[in-house]
C-alpha cells in the first residue's frame, strides 16, 4: 500500500539506463544501475558517514594540485552507474555529472553490514570491467583493504590496520592513519 504522500514510478519495460535514476527521491538510499539491473542501498549510519568524511579528508590533505576527492561520485560504464563511497578524480578529468572510468584513478568502498557483498564482490567487479586502477575496501572502520588492477580483475596489494601512520602510494604518495 502507497501513502498518499508517496510518489509513483513504475519500473521500464527493459534495462534500466541512467535517465531512469532521476526518477528516485533524494531521500539517502543509493539507486545504482549495475548492467541494467537496479540496486538500492538504505542509508547508512553516523559511523559510515564518519569514515567517508575521515577518509576524504585524508586524501584530500596529500592530494596534489588539479585531484579530486569527491564522495557519492556517479561512474558510468557504459552498462552500469555506480556510485562509490569516494571516487579520486585524475587531473583534467571531463568534469561530467557521471564520471568516465578513464577519468577515476581509485574508488573507495567503506563497508557495511548492508553493503558487505555489494562491496566485496559486484560492485569490484564493475570497477575493474571498467578498467579503474585502484580500489579500496574499509572494513569496520579500522582494517583497509588496497587492491590494484590486474588483468580483468583485482589483486590485493596490502592490509593497513592499526593508529600508526603509513605510507601508501596509490593514487598519489601519502600518510594515512585509520
Amino acid at each position: 500500500m502507497v501513502s498518499q504522500g508517496a510518489a509513483r514510478w513504475s519500473a521500464p519495460d527493459g534495462r534500466w539506463t541512467e535517465p531512469d535514476l532521476h526518477l528516485f527521491p533524494q531521500d539517502g538510499h543509493r539507486y545504482e544501475i549495475v548492467d541494467g539491473g537496479l540496486h538500492v542501498t538504505p542509508p547508512m549510519g553516523a559511523e559510515h558517514d564518519a569514515t567517508v568524511a575521515a577518509l576524504i579528508e585524508a586524501l584530500r590533505a596529500d592530494a596534489p594540485e588539479g585531484w579530486w576527492v569527491c564522495d557519492r561520485c556517479g561512474i558510468d560504464t557504459g552498462t552500469s552507474n555506480v556510485v562509490p563511497d569516494i571516487t579520486v578524480l585524475k587531473p583534467r578529468s571531463t568534469g561530467r555529472i557521471w564520471a568516465d572510468p578513464a577519468d577515476v584513478a581509485l574508488v573507495v568502498e567503506v563497508e557495511s553490514t548492508e553493503t558487505s557483498r555489494y562491496d566485496r564482490l559486484l560492485k569490484p567487479a564493475v570497477y575493474a570491467a571498467a578498467g579503474i586502477a585502484a580500489y579500496w575496501r574499509v572494513e569496520g572502520g579500522q582494517k583497509l583493504h588496497t587492491f590494484t588492477l590486474d588483468g580483468d580483475g583485482y589483486r590485493a596489494a596490502e592490509t593497513v590496520e592499526g593508529a600508526e601512520p603509513v605510507r601508501l602510494d596509490t593514487p598519489y604518495p601519502m600518510r594515512l592513519k585509520l
